[in-house]
């Protein structure tokens, strides 16, 4: 009986310090295998391990997890370098504080078996695109190097029917498609793709999939715990990719299909190895190329942009 009072006394001693700190996560669009390591850190603990409490949270409009985070009413958001610097010349209070993914996966799109065979042919062709700006100035750059100019080409905005449009014949390719899914959508339905990687067609490279903060507001101590949740689980996934499928997986039926599956696989070698690393030229010279493609009035210092959370 002392023994069992003794012990109450101690959990009850101890439980200001097993407080967990409550995060709320907003994805950039519905689970999906560019999430692995934010989902297999949750379902592994990792989270909890840091003493946090983390609330993932799926958007009902893409475009709206950063302005949320500026608004102050979540305290990460999952966004895309490229879309970062636009926000921030607007106004938005926010910044990098770690990395996802640190390769590019938008690609220019076509079908491996019709007339493109290069960036090249597309004069005179319809282009599909979603996202107004930053795709066009992609595009644009893709075809400078082909020796095609941006109004040679007819842009046509699918929204986000970027591989049917490709596949119905709308258009000759499409912009800003994802090469870990709709190459794998595609080929799942008989019609094979074929994808001309930005990076390799004059771009320069850039971490497609980043966690945005407030600038203002951010603790860096939570945020610092919740990237070292993300880098054991990425970790994982890297040292065990069939199990750490299975775990993520088995969170939604609705993942468990082959195209997930064969996006998990080409998804596993971009996650960042060590997410709150970061690259400053890589941010300043992607900061170049929108401003020589006048999508921004300025040049912002990269410590505008991104930080380094785990420096003071």
């Amino acid at each position: 009986m002392k023994l069992t009072a003794f012990s109450t006394a101690l959990v009850l001693m101890g439980s200001p310090l097993m407080a967990q700190d409550k995060v709320s996560l907003i994805l950039d669009w519905f689970v999906n295998p560019d999430h692995g390591p934010v989902i297999v850190a949750q379902e592994k603990g990792y989270f909890a391990d840091q003493g946090l409490e983390v609330d993932i949270i799926a958007p009902a409009d893409p475009s709206d997890p950063p302005k949320l985070v500026a608004a102050g009413q979540a305290d990460l958001a999952i966004s895309y370098q490229p879309q970062l610097h636009l926000m921030i010349h607007e106004g938005l209070p926010l910044q990098r504080v770690g990395t996802l993914v640190a390769t590019p996966l938008s690609c220019l799109l076509t079908l491996k078996d019709g007339p493109i065979k290069t960036p090249a042919d597309l004069k005179g062709k319809k282009v599909g695109f979603s996202v107004g700006g930053v795709e066009e100035a992609m595009l644009g750059t893709v075809l400078g190097t082909h020796g095609v100019a941006l109004d040679e080409v007819e842009m046509v905005n699918v929204n986000w029917s970027l591989s049917p449009s490709l596949m119905s014949g709308q258009v000759s390719a499409v912009i800003g498609a994802f090469r870990n899914f709709e190459l794998n959508q595609m080929e799942i339905e008989g019609v094979e793709g074929n994808c001309f990687y930005l990076e390799e067609e004059g771009l320069p490279p850039y971490d497609e999939l980043i966690y945005v903060a407030h600038s203002d507001t951010m603790d860096k101590d939570v945020i610092r715990r919740f990237l070292a949740a993300t880098e054991k689980a990425t970790q994982y996934i890297v040292n065990h990719p069939e199990d750490s499928w299975d775990i993520f997986a088995g969170t939604s039926k609705e993942l468990q299909d082959e195209l997930n599956a064969r996006a998990w696989v080409d998804t596993l070698p971009r996650f960042a190895l060590r997410p709150t690393a970061m690259d400053q030229g890589r941010y300043a010279a992607f900061e170049t190329f929108l401003h020589d493609a006048g999508l921004v009035p300025s040049v912002n210092d990269v410590s505008t942009i991104a930080i380094d959370v785990t420096k003071p």
